[in-house]
């Protein structure tokens, strides 16, 4: 018994001696409680000192971000499950904004918008944080856009060229191959250093899945990023997706990197903004949005640019996706994106019904940057497609009236028919500028306008293959090549009238 008060004496005064070293500072921890919540959105008072986009910490571990101060009461949007809090709970400040990881560790991955893995690996392992609210480069830290993004679309890269450090609305109503557009710009970056990121945004699981999928069997998945706010998300977390995505994508800008930003689609992200903003009571404007709904998106889309060298050069190429109802463009979310992005991909429904695909209606489609960012080989075949191709839909409605015409006219309108039918693609089939440059000039050269419409897939579906046997440096032009010398040009429609000489059947 002795022994025992020995050793409890000891204890108490190895206690008492920590505590006398035990450095006491006082802290200051802010407290609220939680008035009402539902539907993804909480109320919350008690915490005055709390600033805008700050992360609150709630008790059952759910984060939640303040989006609305009001004198009495905070409006937050929840960024977890919503069951787990309750009316009365505490809710503490933490002082910080919401961060994402970033750096190279994300690639390949499939996360949400906090950076939490879906893919069923391992938490990622990041080093580096970032905020997820950033600003957008000022116009000093910016250089011009020259550098083209090759689509692999022949329509694309030929009518619509797009830049390094561009933004480009990719817009259509539903079903009619904005996904696939973006998807195909995703996988022709295999052969490129540029890095892809893809934000889903309202998206169903199985669309998800089907894209991630298509990227990962065509395309470079160890060089793309996918962050996924599905449809069954918390609405909060659908809203801060795209700027998640678009955090993760600066981080590789600012290493000089060059990034392609793919957001589908901003239409859902409007209604998710719009469901929080009338759970939270704000006053509604047009079709119900808030008003601030345009500068949600200037603001994400904004920081899309071509960095200056002082800023290491990189670049961040958005490409938005809007959807319309019943084609109609002018209504209120695709005409806001209109005016903010450098130009519009529009995808037409009667054209996807005609099988037409891409769908893309060359008449209504522009890009702001035009032919400055475009390959020069490229650029010499195309500078009058446009023309050539809006002349020829007009004459083709002019003679559905059943109107005799000339020979001269019916063979414009034959090679108007081969035009369009070498603008038709299949999915996951992007060509190299090779292949490009080959057909333009296949058709401007009138190699194959004596080749019946029927077997145009047959002649594009092995030109890679004769070119290779037949005339390899074609396939070895890059954007830098200046227009096509006249030795080259020979040899490569020799090349091309044998091909349609032989696929002709």
């Amino acid at each position: 018994m002795p022994g025992l008060v020995e050793d409890l004496a000891h204890w108490v005064g190895l206690t008492r001696d920590r505590i006398d070293r035990l450095a006491l500072q006082p802290s200051l921890e802010q407290i609220g409680r939680v008035m009402r919540v539902g539907d993804g959105v909480a109320t919350v008072s008690g915490l005055p000192e709390t600033r805008l986009d700050e992360l609150l910490l709630f008790a059952g571990g759910v984060q939640g971000l303040a989006v609305d101060l009001g004198e009495q009461a905070i409006g937050c949007v929840l960024l977890g499950d919503a069951t787990r809090v309750a009316a009365g709970s505490i809710v503490r400040g933490t002082g910080e904004v919401a961060r994402v990881p970033v750096g190279d560790a994300l690639l390949g991955r499939t996360v949400d918008a906090l950076g939490q893995p879906l893919d069923g690996g391992e938490a990622v392992a990041a080093a580096t944080f970032a905020p997820v609210e950033q600003p957008a480069p000022a116009i000093v830290e910016r250089d011009l856009v020259t550098r083209p993004l090759a689509t692999g679309l022949l329509v694309v890269d030929a009518m619509i060229p797009l830049g390094r450090g561009q933004r480009e609305l990719i817009i259509g109503d539903r079903a009619t191959g904005k996904t696939a557009v973006a998807v195909d710009t995703m996988i022709n970056q295999r052969h490129s250093d540029v890095i892809c990121v893809y934000a889903a945004v309202g998206q169903k699981a199985s669309a998800v899945a089907e894209v991630i999928a298509s990227v990962r069997q065509y395309g470079a998945p160890e060089r793309c990023l996918f962050v996924v706010g599905e449809a069954d998300a918390p609405p909060g977390l659908q809203w801060l997706t795209p700027y998640s995505a678009c955090s993760m994508a600066e981080h590789f800008v600012a290493a000089g990197r060059d990034v392609l930003l793919v957001i589908d689609d901003l239409t859902k992200h409007a209604a998710a903004y719009r469901q929080i903003s009338l759970l939270l009571r704000r006053p509604p404007g047009r079709e119900a949005y808030p008003g601030d709904i345009f500068y949600i998106h200037s603001r994400l889309l904004e920081r899309a640019a071509k960095l200056a060298p002082e800023r290491g050069s990189g670049s961040l190429t958005a490409l938005p996706i809007a959807e319309t109802q019943a084609g109609n463009i002018s209504a209120y979310i695709p005409t806001n994106l209109i005016s903010i992005t450098d130009g519009q991909i529009y995808l037409d429904p009667r054209l996807f019904n005609e099988d037409q695909k891409p769908a893309i209606d060359v008449g209504k489609s522009v890009s702001r940057v035009g032919g400055k960012t475009q390959a020069p080989v490229l650029q010499a075949l195309s500078e009058s497609l446009r023309l050539e191709y809006a002349q020829f839909l007009e004459l083709e409605v002019f003679t559905r009236f059943g109107t005799m015409v000339d020979e001269r006219t019916r063979k414009v309108i034959e090679h108007g028919r081969r035009l369009r039918a070498v603008l038709r693609q299949p999915q996951f089939a992007p060509l190299s500028l090779g292949e490009e440059v080959a057909l333009l000039l296949a058709v401007a050269e009138g190699a194959i306008d004596d080749l019946p419409l029927d077997r145009i897939d047959a002649f594009r579906s092995a030109l890679a293959g004769w070119l290779t046997e037949h005339c390899p440096e074609a396939l070895a032009l890059t954007e830098h090549t200046p227009a096509l010398d006249l030795a080259l040009k020979a040899r490569l429609i020799a090349a091309l009238r044998a091909l349609a000489g032989s696929v002709s059947g």
